[in-house]
């Protein structure tokens, strides 16, 4: 399929975007989609009798090639080769866009320890990057940073030696270039509370055997960040 850059590459990114699934979850169809369809000019290539997983494939077939591939192409990657492939469900979690410190993390599992996947795609640039590591290494055990092959040596030159870097490669692999290590004593409990909603806190702190004081509610958010302070930080190695 020829795409043309202007618009129905931009039409096929939208594909996957939380509207179309949020209509089609709660409607059984979505006009965003239908209207998507119509700009890519996917049914010409289709055909009428095509189902919307069809489409779907398609789509993804597309922009999963080198050069088209956006940050959801990578979560998918890591979704289907690292969380299915590598882990179990059961005891095994994944966030989207995980607030830490003044960044949002692209990707976290959560397995036993706290691990953060920051997305270089193609369209990235590295400019934010050694501030984003920064952030993560407060919040999580384990940091990689996961790119296209014509990222990788800039971020070698970028992060340091503790931080794994990944690469999504031109036949849709992961290889791992460096693993990362697992560095539960430099989390800071602080910046983790601030990423935590205050329903959260209370519970990690009553599992933890912390006794949470009944304060007003003006003064909860300090109390228990003060709570928090005072933990150790492989408390938080999840």
């Amino acid at each position: 399929m020829k795409i043309n850059k202007a618009t129905q590459f931009s039409a096929l990114t939208r594909f996957f975007s939380a509207t179309v699934f949020r209509e089609m979850a709660r409607k059984g169809q979505s006009t965003l989609f239908s209207r998507l369809l119509r700009e890519t000019e996917l049914v010409d290539q289709l055909g009428l009798n095509a189902t919307v997983g069809e489409a779907f494939d398609f789509a993804f077939n597309i922009l999963k090639v080198v050069g088209h591939r956006d940050e959801y192409i990578y979560r998918a990657a890591v979704s289907q080769k690292v969380l299915l492939g590598t882990h179990s469900l059961r005891t095994a979690s994944m966030l989207n866009e995980f607030r830490a410190g003044n960044c949002k993390a692209d990707l976290v599992i959560l397995n036993g320890t706290a691990t953060v996947y920051e997305i270089k795609s193609e369209r990235d640039s590295l400019t934010r990057l050694e501030n984003q590591i920064e952030n993560y290494k407060r919040v999580f055990a384990k940091v990689n940073v996961i790119s296209s092959e014509d990222h990788i040596d800039g971020i070698i030159e970028t992060v340091s030696d503790d931080i794994g870097i990944m690469c999504l490669t031109k036949r849709y692999q992961i290889k791992t270039i460096r693993e990362a290590k697992n560095s539960p004593e430099r989390v800071c409990p602080r910046t983790v509370f601030e990423s935590l909603r205050i329903t959260e806190s209370i519970e990690i702190l009553e599992h933890l055997g912390v006794k949470v004081p009944d304060v007003p509610n003006t003064q909860r958010h300090a109390v228990l960040r003060e709570l928090f302070s005072e933990t150790r930080p492989s408390y938080f190695a999840f």
